[in-house]
């Protein structure tokens, strides 16, 4: 396994945040990787992207001034197993990148890994109070396959929030 690459340039418009690597992209270092995963279609569904771009392509984000990262560095089958105190040092090590990067906006993809990260145990999706240096933070749906609860269409409709304001 390869350590995933942060797909950061700048002058980023949103800067996305998944909770950590799944195995698959791990092995292929493509962010979003495993084919049940959401995001892909959702980014695209929601007026991010123009086409649905393969995980291959994540480079491609950055002519849309959009980026990846992860709160956690260290691969996992779920984000389950990961523990508090790496989400929390993970969320530390976030703010870094924020702060040195400063896209317009922070978009962290499940609001459980967020709420572990940054202590706010009361945060939910959508905008949020915080500020990272002058960028705003956003919660979205985990797109994964295992978040059954969000379809598609709705994982797309709440992507599309995003994209309407940033």
């Amino acid at each position: 396994m390869q350590p995933l690459p942060d797909i950061i340039g700048p002058a980023l418009r949103v800067l996305f945040c998944g909770i950590n690597p799944g195995l698959m992209s791990a092995e292929t270092g493509h962010h979003f990787a495993r084919p049940g995963n959401r995001f892909w279609p959702a980014l695209h569904l929601s007026g991010f992207t123009p086409r649905q771009l393969k995980p291959a392509e994540q480079s491609e984000l950055l002519s849309w001034r959009l980026g990846i990262t992860n709160v956690v560095e260290r691969p996992s089958a779920k984000a389950g197993e990961l523990s508090r105190a790496e989400l929390v040092a993970g969320g530390e090590r976030l703010v870094e990148r924020v702060l040195k990067h400063q896209p317009e906006w922070l978009a962290v993809v499940g609001v459980t890994a967020y709420r572990d990260a940054f202590g706010e145990r009361h945060a939910q999706m959508g905008l949020q109070e915080r500020r990272i240096g002058s960028t705003r933070v956003w919660i979205l749906p985990n797109p994964s396959g295992l978040n059954a609860h969000y379809t598609l269409p709705k994982l797309a409709a709440a992507f599309a929030e995003l994209e309407h304001v940033s």
